[in-house]
């Protein structure tokens, strides 16, 4: 009897552990999937992440581009108004002369009345071609003066 006793306890211990091994076979393979779903989660993460940031990689290109066609524009309409400006300066410039020597022509006809002396017989020659010369002299700075652009580029 002993020996179908120790033969019931041996298939006991053996159906006992043959259910551990059925159990811990099964935590295995639920823990398997666990991590499988875990790392599937984990990948999808990773491409959702490389999605956005590939958009706004794309995205910071596209503002990239159109900041530099802007810089571009606005530096041709710096360079055109830059331009245009040394343009003026020199217009002011040439202006600025003519009319200094305008007054300067102007100051000394007030100083001598309007009469250019003679050089060759003095200041009280009455020479008729003289006195029309004059006289055409003072009618010419009468004259409003008109600028050319022409002239300026010179």
């Amino acid at each position: 009897m002993e020996s179908s006793s120790s033969g019931t306890t041996s298939s006991a211990i053996q159906t006992s552990s043959g259910s551990e091994e059925y159990l811990m076979e099964q935590r295995k393979r639920k823990r398997m999937l666990s991590n499988r779903e875990s790392a599937r989660r984990s990948r999808m993460k990773k491409q959702k992440l490389l999605d956005d940031l590939t958009a706004q990689v794309n995205q910071l290109k596209k503002e990239n581009n159109e900041l530099v066609t802007s810089v571009s524009i606005t530096t041709q309409h710096y360079l055109t108004v830059e331009a245009e400006n040394s343009v003026l300066r020199a217009q002011v410039d040439e202006l600025s002369h003519r009319l200094e020597s305008l007054n300067d022509i102007l100051g000394f006809l007030e100083n001598t009345n309007g009469v250019c002396p003679n050089p060759l017989t003095g200041p009280e020659s009455d020479d008729f071609l003289v006195n029309q010369m004059n006289m055409n002299m003072f009618h010419m700075m009468n004259q409003p003066l008109m600028a050319s652009s022409d002239a300026l580029l010179y």
